[in-house]
């Protein structure tokens, strides 16, 4: 290995958004996440959903509005209706 070229590598604290802090070894020292093996669904068997931007609303609306009779089904209808009648 060329000697010089290497980044230090130290002992590093990981602290979650939850409050769990550990360390391992890195080339930061300190590293900061948002999900850890202590909070992450996968792990933790929860199926609660993290929902960066309203991805989870605006899928849940688009899947709802091919449904008849599911809310928000009746608001795409008519959107429908109106594009239909605007174009022609």
């Amino acid at each position: 290995m060329k000697t010089g070229i290497h980044p230090e590598y130290v002992e590093a604290t990981v602290h979650c958004a939850c409050g769990n802090a550990f360390t391992t070894r890195s080339t930061k020292a300190s590293i900061r996440t948002d999900l850890c093996s202590k909070c992450h669904p996968f792990f933790t068997g929860d199926q609660r959903l993290i929902d960066t931007g309203g991805q989870v609303e605006r899928f849940m609306r688009r899947l709802s509005r091919g449904k008849p009779g599911a809310p928000g089904a009746e608001g795409a209808a008519e959107a429908a209706a109106e594009t239909a009648k605007a174009s022609s």
